[in-house]
């Protein structure tokens, strides 16, 4: 997922027979050439932002074969006598545009003293926007969201069988299906590699969001003595976007609706919707079942009702948004503002598809791990998951397109281990929709003592700096500054 939002080809050869070593960690290639820093192009363009290009391969297994080109920004230190390096970035998706992530970082109030010790880098990574972008051809009708649908029972499932099986059908026969297999989080990694040998780094500091913590993460598993200071937020889990973590959304909305429940309690003389949470509560399975039964006037389904609650629960500033919603479907009148579950993306210049957030993300998530091809596990999950979580398990369960991806991956997920330098802070939110906490723990094991975990007693998705805990956000600070790193995990409270 991006973070202002709502969150692997080789080994299907490798399942084949066809495929039986690992790919390399990185090209044994020449060194890439400097990078030549120039205006970005108009619709990123920033103060202070410049931008370059990098050609990287295709397929690693090939360096000297096909390859595809990768967009970088760079946000130069305040303060070069100050300088420690460079800091790379990712905002998150997967299929997250990246360049302005910089520029947006520091407008968004990172501490000088980051900006002083860094050049700050964005990348478009492989696949999308101004790197070399994919496509799957679809329009927001055939694809309208990149979060699950709500199944109400089996035949729901099969229905989205047949949808999304179309989906990917047309991924796989897109003007880029040849690319296609080669867009994966490995890969990426790869590419970031290079990119720290263009910049003329031995080792980089690295941030990232959603997605982009589990990027970090494979990055640091893949190069751990290449990466110096690691900072992720808000993670995913070990494994990434598969599908025991879209089946996490689940617990993410259960972990956060009570704060909108308190939220909207709190003001029943505005919106009408309960005097205490409970009646809240009780008020979602009831204009749920409303409009699974009759669709309001402006089209808002029952489906669409429960994706729209989990997007605008993502940060407390979209709940007046939210509880606003609810009053109009309540009342029948129509939804002012709607937004999808999933946070879309601009076309931005002519050459990026317009489908290119969601096409990317499916690639990346499609190829990243083995998904199932049988309609009836995702049946038996919803079912399950309706039941464990009954405000939106039966969504995060249900079957995507990556149940019918055209390609296997190419190459075994990395593994995610303690072996490597104890480099990495992970930060969290406690009550986090979208990477909720039983992932961020997951990774924290996984990592062992290579990582500490600080959390935030709050809800929302990503915590630095937007949320502004100042506990959490000194404690960021000092690790990406000084290296400071606290001796054990740490758990702040509320502001």
């Amino acid at each position: 997922m991006k973070w202002l939002v709502a969150l692997n080809a080789a080994a299907l050869l490798t399942a084949a027979g066809l495929l039986t070593a690992a790919l390399p960690a990185s090209s044994p290639s020449s060194v890439p050439p400097p990078l030549k820093w120039r205006a970005c192009p108009q619709d990123v363009a920033k103060p202070g932002l410049q931008c370059a290009t990098l050609d990287v391969p295709l397929d690693y297994r090939n360096s000297s074969g096909q390859t595809i080109e990768i967009a970088i920004s760079r946000l130069a230190s305040t303060d070069p006598g100050k300088r420690r390096g460079v800091l790379l970035t990712n905002s998150g998706g997967p299929g997250g545009q990246g360049l302005s992530f910089p520029a947006d970082l520091r407008d968004l109030g990172i501490p000088k003293s980051v900006l002083d010790r860094y050049d700050v880098i964005g990348i478009d990574p492989r696949g999308v926007g101004h790197s070399t972008p994919v496509t799957c051809n679809l329009t927001p009708q055939e694809h309208p969201s990149n979060i699950p649908t709500y199944a109400r029972n089996p035949a729901d499932v099969t229905a989205e069988a047949k949808r999304v099986s179309a989906v990917a059908k047309k991924c796989g026969s897109s003007k880029t299906a040849s690319v296609l297999p080669y867009i994966t989080t490995a890969n990426t990694a790869r590419d970031m590699d290079r990119i720290r040998s263009a910049l003329g780094e031995r080792r980089v500091s690295y941030f990232g969001v959603s997605y982009g913590s589990y990027l970090g993460s494979v990055f640091t598993a893949m190069f751990p003595h290449r990466s110096d200071r690691i900072l992720i937020d808000s993670a995913p889990g070990p494994s990434g976007w598969d599908n025991s973590f879209s089946r996490l959304f689940g617990q993410g909305f259960q972990d956060r609706f009570p704060d909108f429940a308190r939220f909207a309690a709190a003001r029943h003389k505005t919106y009408g919707l309960g005097r205490t949470p409970a009646q809240v509560r009780a008020k979602y399975f009831e204009l749920g079942k409303k409009l699974d039964a009759k669709p309001s006037p402006d089209g808002v389904s029952g489906a669409a009702f429960r994706q729209l609650t989990f997007a605008l629960m993502y940060f407390d500033s979209k709940l007046p948004q939210l509880a606003a919603a609810w009053k109009a479907l309540q009342t029948g009148k129509p939804v002012a503002a709607r937004e999808p579950a999933g946070d879309g993306t601009s076309a931005g210049a002519t050459k990026i598809p317009s489908d290119n957030y969601l096409a990317s993300q499916l690639h990346v998530i499609c190829n990243d791990s083995n998904w199932s091809e049988e309609v009836s596990d995702y049946q038996r999950n919803v079912t399950r998951d309706r039941h464990r979580f009954p405000l939106f398990g039966a969504a995060g369960a249900n079957i995507t397109p990556c149940a019918f991806w055209p390609s296997e991956p190419i190459e075994q997920q990395v593994q995610i281990t303690g072996r490597g330098p104890s480099n990495v802070l992970i930060l969290q939110n406690l009550r986090d929709p979208a990477t909720p906490l039983a992932g961020a723990r997951k990774l924290r094991d996984a990592f062992g003592n290579r990582a500490r975990m600080v959390t935030a007693d709050q809800g929302g998705h990503v915590a630095y700096p937007l949320m502004g805990n100042k506990c959490l956000n000194n404690i960021a600070t000092k690790f990406l500054t000084r290296g400071d790193r606290p001796q054990k995990d740490l758990a702040c409270g509320s502001n």
